[in-house]
């Protein structure tokens, strides 16, 4: 085995987990991708030999990545997480899946991906690396050109904004899918008290349709959310429905005649849906690998 192929080799151990970084950080599977690809770029130029803990590195390097992509995509002003949802990641609802248990790891549901995208670069970085991976500040601040104690200060204030503005969803994937099954009996059933009674009063609904669609829609409350029945009931009428973990959390897909028409996934907290997210642009939708919902 050449040098090369040998770092090549322990780069690969790491990518699991700095997809998972990246993906955090971005939303967006394919520009974790590339994220990930600029970290091995960076690597194989470098002199690895002075490299002592190489899994530090390379977090560090896309990291850094990451910051420089959201702080052009914040100054372009490109489309944020305002107007779309984030990537979805799917899996089959009764296997495990190990690449994908990896890139999720905590359950990273499609909620807290969105609240993310309204901190700025930094307190998002901040708040990633050292929340959900356990980067000591001392580490993280070279990376945002802070001390340890401002880069501490801007996870404070990430961690102030993502509390509570997302449900904790129940940690039983039975009562997620039994949750889903109901929403499902009381579409079909065109059942608006059914349907209003497993709602959580504060539900939210983001629904992505794409440009044609005209974006992201957003509803808040249960009168709202339960106002939208009749797109439900067409919905589970006309589609075959297909349960999966989306981003880890009980969820369905959607398709027919074959074509994928919109994949939900539901965040059942307290033991009621507290918020429902549908991507149903169909762009995105061709561009998923479903490969592992098949048997």
């Amino acid at each position: 085995m050449t040098p090369h192929d040998f770092l090549a080799d322990r780069f690969q151990g790491h990518r699991p987990h700095l997809k998972a970084v990246a993906y955090r950080m971005l939303g967006s599977l394919s520009e974790a991708e590339d994220a990930v690809q600029e970290a091995w770029l960076r690597l194989a130029r470098s002199d690895s030999g002075e490299i002592g803990n190489l899994g530090g590195w390379l977090t560090t390097v896309v990291g850094r990545v990451c910051l420089d992509m959201l702080r052009a995509r914040k100054s372009r002003r490109e489309e944020s997480l305002d107007d779309r949802l984030p990537d979805v990641v799917i899996s089959r609802a009764d296997a495990r899946d190990p690449e994908q248990e990896a890139l999720l790891a905590d359950s990273v549901g499609l909620a807290l991906l969105v609240v993310l995208e309204s901190l700025s670069p930094a307190e998002r970085l901040a708040f990633v690396l050292h929340d959900m991976f356990g980067l000591p500040f001392e580490q993280i601040a070279p990376i945002v050109d802070r001390t340890p104690a401002a880069a501490k200060k801007l996870a404070s204030r990430a961690r102030q904004r993502v509390r509570g503005a997302t449900p904790n969803p129940d940690p039983d994937p039975a009562g997620q899918r039994r949750m889903v099954d109901a929403f499902l009996a009381a579409a079909r059933g065109g059942d608006f008290a059914a349907l209003v009674s497993i709602l959580d009063p504060d539900v939210v609904l983001r629904a992505d349709g794409g440009a044609l669609a005209g974006g992201m829609t957003v509803l808040r409350g249960v009168a709202a959310v339960a106002g939208r029945l009749d797109v439900f009931q067409r919905m589970a009428t006309s589609a075959a429905t297909h349960p999966a973990l989306v981003n880890g959390l009980a969820g369905l897909v959607n398709s027919i005649e074959g074509r994928v028409i919109s994949v939900m996934s539901f965040t059942v907290s307290g033991g009621r849906i507290a918020s429902i997210d549908i991507l149903s642009d169909p762009d995105r939708l061709t561009r998923l690998n479903l490969t592992r919902l098949e048997a």
